[in-house]
């Protein structure tokens, strides 16, 4: 029939029935293996530009800060002396210290930070003012004279009171009126015999400052971190409880368990209208709180938009359409939604004979934990590897100004006979070393094996757990012919065998992801850009790549239970896959679909249940936990990571369901085309699960009347190897 031919032609041949198949357990082979060595000597290379990261880098050069030596404030000799004091802040008013993230001035690390004003001369005629001053010197002047410490820049020329901020001096500014103080005073004396206005030191203050923006947000969220990590953890153990609860109870009483779910997510978006609706209208005659985002700009401190009656409108609005979705969602697909119920009863039958699934994914984790660490502290590292460079830095004009020298010879050179008030101070961290040349080399590499190694551990669970459901769906005897330990068997065929396949399979990912990495630094660098084409070539190719991506990942993970059914190489299996997903397009998003959307209803509701507990918890909005929690900068830094880290939980148990469902769903359609229930070619599909996949869809299967339980009864079937 014309029909069936272009079905041929456009989705490939249905198979056929083969008395050699025995099921995912036999007939096994390397698969892939070049990719397999690839991989490996990738990851050997990955452990050589660790060890070379380890052995260059220093943590303390993003951590603390610099002198002009290049030595750590509150480290080694300087452990007393955790702050960084600038001799002249008003030199931090250059521009250049946007361009070289350093001030041109002397800079010393010191034990606390001035608290008085005065000036280098009049405090060298007091004693008592001398041995204060002495303290924000370079080293100890001595008995010289007050032109030649000034000469030398021993010390600086006035101290003006300061408060420390980011582990820096920055001087005391204040206001009386619309006048700027410093140390409640209008005017200070530079040193150098002039009156200056406190306004004077605004320029080197901000200037300095947005050189820190970054770091001080950086700062706080990890001093919130290392306040709440405690806490954090406890939140996620908690999601992790709930998603175990709620995976035991799915396999006993899926049914029962699923509309609970549905219902408790509407409920629970419901519940975060009505409290954000609450919220609105609390905020209705509070002073400010009728500002627009768009007014107040972004500010690192979040709690600030909270106070913002528009923020809540947001939220209100953004909720109010989730809700309609899935209620909309739900009023349309209630059939099917009742049938995918029936499908996930039959996971839970599956997952009933492989248990040891349910705790999978703290393997996954645990796997992903120590990648995402390794990526994380080589990228540190590296970062940090670089030496320390010194400029030139001259207060009148000299034509080697901001050139590379030598602090340690530096006041024998040539540059200092020829600039006598020049100083060899510490600009940034580089090198012009071959290793330093190719860091940026090492910084792509650690990303790129970053998302290899992500992508090979997802693929490996998604094989292994493939594997143990398709041997207890081509099992006809269940308690008889599925291995004794059906996770460890499979988990055992996938490195053994398949290690090149998940290698394959990942490293195509992770080309995909690495390209959409780079799409995303081409689009930060021209944010500036007024070329209206680029910026849209920018967002297709974006968007293209992301699908790809969703592509790519679709595609693998069908391919990896393929491979785990048959041993067939990664190609082989993507493709056999695909067409049989194609020949069965129907099913595929009428009941694969549908399924994959009541168990992300699952994964919202306890992200939901976690993400309100740690909202009231770290907020401190209800009395019964004031005490308990811990005072934050930010309190949505926990908020956030709590929320992240649940949904990832919540993801992973749930994603034993989904392998189950997909590779139940991939072995029917396989069984269905391979066997035709007679007592010849029985199905090894239970009758129930026949009845769910076939039902109201008008398959000429459905009304094949041997099922495989009854033709059990009319044949004695061949047995599988054990």
């Amino acid at each position: 029939m014309p029909e069936e031919e272009d079905a041929y032609k456009t989705n490939g041949p249905p198979k056929k029935y083969d008395p050699t198949f025995k099921g995912p357990i036999h007939n096994r082979g390397c698969t892939d293996i070049i990719c397999c060595i690839f991989f490996l000597v990738a990851i050997v290379g990955y452990l050589a530009v660790g060890i070379v990261a380890w052995s260059h880098g220093d943590p303390r050069k993003v951590i603390y800060p610099t002198d002009s030596m290049g030595q750590f404030c509150g480290q080694g000799n300087l452990e007393k002396k955790p702050l960084l004091f600038y001799f002249n802040i008003m030199k931090c008013a250059s521009p250049m210290v946007l361009l070289e993230f350093q001030c041109p001035t002397p800079q010393v690390c010191v034990e606390k930070c001035p608290d008085r004003t005065m000036t280098l001369l009049t405090a060298n005629k007091n004693p008592n003012d001398w041995n204060y001053y002495k303290g924000f010197c370079r080293e100890d002047p001595g008995l010289k004279t007050v032109p030649d410490i000034l000469k030398q820049k021993l010390c600086p020329s006035v101290l003006v009171s300061s408060k420390a901020f980011l582990q820096r001096c920055f001087p005391s500014l204040g206001k009386k009126g619309e006048v700027i103080t410093v140390g409640d005073k209008e005017t200070f004396d530079d040193g150098e015999g002039n009156t200056r206005n406190a306004k004077d030191l605004i320029a080197g203050v901000k200037n300095a400052t947005v050189v820190m923006e970054g770091r001080q947000v950086a700062m706080k969220i990890f001093e919130d971190y290392t306040k709440s990590w405690y806490w954090i953890l406890i939140c996620l153990l908690i999601a992790v409880v709930v998603s175990l609860i709620f995976i035991v109870l799915l396999r006993f009483l899926a049914g029962i368990m699923t509309w609970v779910m549905i219902l408790m997510v509407i409920v629970v978006i419901g519940y975060g209208i009505g409290h954000c609706s609450y919220k609105y209208i609390t905020l209705k005659d509070t002073p400010g709180a009728n500002v627009t985002l768009q007014q107040i700009g972004f500010q690192p401190d979040f709690t600030v938009y909270l106070h913002i009656r528009q923020t809540w409108l947001a939220f209100i609005i953004i909720l109010a359409i989730v809700e309609l979705i899935i209620i909309l969602v739900l009023i349309f697909l209630r059939n099917r939604i009742r049938i995918a119920i029936e499908l996930m009863k039959e996971a839970s039958r599956a997952i009933g004979y492989v248990m040891s699934a349910l705790f999978y994914p703290i393997f996954t984790f645990l796997l992903l934990t120590v990648v995402i660490a390794y990526w994380a502290i080589t990228a540190v590292f590296l970062s940090t590897s670089s030496e320390p460079v010194y400029k030139v830095f001259n207060e009148t004009v000299c034509s080697h100004s901001r050139l590379t020298c030598n602090p340690e010879n530096f006041t024998m050179s040539e540059i200092k006979r020829e600039c006598p008030r020049s100083e060899c101070l510490f600009a940034f961290y580089g090198g012009e070393t071959p290793y330093h040349k190719y860091l940026i080399f090492f910084q792509f590499y650690n990303v790129f094996l970053f998302f290899w190694c992500a992508n090979f551990v997802t693929a490996l669970g998604q094989m292994t757990l493939a594997g143990a459901f398709a041997s207890y769906y081509w099992a006809l005897n269940k308690s008889k012919e599925m291995p004794a330990f059906p996770l460890c068997a499979a988990l055992g065929r996938s490195l053994r065998y398949h290690t090149g396949s998940l290698a394959f399979g990942s490293l195509i990912l992770a080309i995909i992801q690495v390209i959409r990495v780079l799409l995303e630094y081409v689009d930060h660098k021209l944010k500036g850009a007024e070329n209206k084409f680029a910026k849209f070539l920018m967002c297709c190719l974006k968007c293209c790549f992301w699908c790809l991506e969703k592509f790519i990942k679709f595609i693998n993970r069908n391919a990896y239970i393929m491979v785990a059914i048959h041993g067939k190489n990664f190609c082989g299996s993507a493709r056999d896959a695909f067409f049989l997903l194609m020949r069965n397009v129907i099913r595929v998003v009428v009941l694969d679909k549908v399924t994959d959307f009541i168990l992300f209803l699952g994964k919202l509701l306890i992200v939901g249940l976690v993400g309100i507990f740690a909202f009231f918890f770290f907020s401190g909005h209800t009395d019964a936990f004031k005490g308990a929690a811990p005072s934050l900068h930010y309190y949505w830094v926990p908020i956030l990571t709590v929320l992240v880290g649940s949904y990832l939980i919540a993801h992973g148990f749930f994603s034993v369901y989904a392998m189950c469902v997909d590779t139940l769903f991939l072995c029917f359609c396989e069984d269905l085309e391979r066997n035709d229930g007679s007592a010849e070619r029985p199905y090894y599909m239970t009758a129930t699960l026949r009845e769910i996949l076939t039902k109201d869809l008008d398959d000429p299967a459905a009304r094949t009347p041997a099922s495989r339980e009854e033709t059990m009864q009319l044949t004695v079937p061949y047995k599988t190897e054990q």
